[in-house]
């Protein structure tokens, strides 16, 4: 029974930690998608305001 409750501990930790790392990389991804979508909306409205002479 103290092996148990000696790993108890680690076990708890160790779950912690993935939990802050997974929740770190999701946050991470949102963001990196969100700020591709601004740059493709700014790219985009850039274009629009710039139009082509057509001679």
């Amino acid at each position: 029974m103290p092996y148990i409750e000696a790993i108890v501990p680690t076990i708890c930790l160790a779950l912690l930690f993935w939990y802050v790392m997974k929740a770190i990389t999701n946050a991470d991804r949102k963001e990196r998608q969100a700020e591709a979508e601004a740059d493709a909306l700014i790219q985009n409205g850039s274009d629009s305001n710039n139009p082509v002479n057509e001679n």
